[in-house]
This record gives structure tokens, C-alpha cells and sequence, in this order.
């Protein structure tokens, strides 16, 4: 069961917004259809990320994919250890592998609560 507390993109990034700060990470169903993570590039603290602009890299044995902000704003903080526990990924998606969280100016109109991203997953195989 995804949080409801979180809203979601298509593109299986998920963020939760608390006092003005988003906490972003990717999905259960992105790690699934991922497998096998062999990398993680994020941010540095102090970097600006965009709606709907990738901010990072996640590798597998399969492919290289984006990961693409929810919200625009200022990363304050980067989850360090999650690039070398990528197995957090498929542990606690929701929790312990958060990757980045970003001091939030505006939020991307396309964003999901968790019942319609479940609809969208079942929809995409």
C-alpha cells in the first residue's frame, strides 16, 4: 500500500510536502520495473531543481533513467547514504531511501494523490 500522505507523477517519482519542504523519492513500482540498481547520481545540496526536470540518475543492469522533480525549489538536504544502500530502494521506497528534499516555490500541476496513482500503475502493466 502506497502512503496516502504522498502525491505522485507518471513518471513514478513521489514527493510529501511538510512545512514547505518536499521530501522526494521514486516508487515501489519504479524499483520493481528498475531491478538490479547499480547507481545513483542526486544533487548537491544548494542546487536548484525544476518541475518537471530531472535532478538525478538512477542505473540499473537495464537502463539508465531520469528522475524528475515534482516541485521546484532549493535541495536543503541529500539522503548521502542511499547511493551506496541502493537495496533501500526496494526496502523502504516511502522511508529510509528518500533522496532528496527541496525548500518548495511552486508544485507540479500533474501531480497524483495515491489512488490515482495506483490506477495509473495497473493501467501501465
Amino acid at each position: 500500500m502506497r502512503p496516502t500522505d504522498c502525491s505522485y507523477l507518471k513518471s513514478h517519482e513521489w514527493c510529501k510536502i511538510e512545512n514547505g519542504t518536499a521530501t522526494i523519492g521514486i516508487t515501489d513500482f519504479a524499483v520493481s520495473h528498475l531491478s538490479d540498481l547499480v547507481f545513483l547520481d542526486l544533487p548537491r545540496k544548494g542546487a536548484s531543481v525544476t518541475v518537471g526536470e530531472g535532478f538525478g540518475e538512477i542505473e540499473s543492469v537495464k537502463a539508465v533513467s531520469s528522475l524528475y522533480s515534482p516541485v521546484s525549489g532549493e535541495v536543503v538536504d541529500v539522503n548521502k547514504d542511499l547511493p551506496d544502500n541502493l537495496e533501500w530502494l526496494a526496502q523502504e521506497p516511502f522511508k529510509k531511501a528518500w533522496m532528496i528534499k527541496v525548500k518548495v516555490t511552486a508544485k507540479s500541476p500533474d501531480l497524483m494523490t495515491a489512488a490515482a496513482y495506483d490506477a495509473h500503475c495497473k493501467a501501465e502493466g
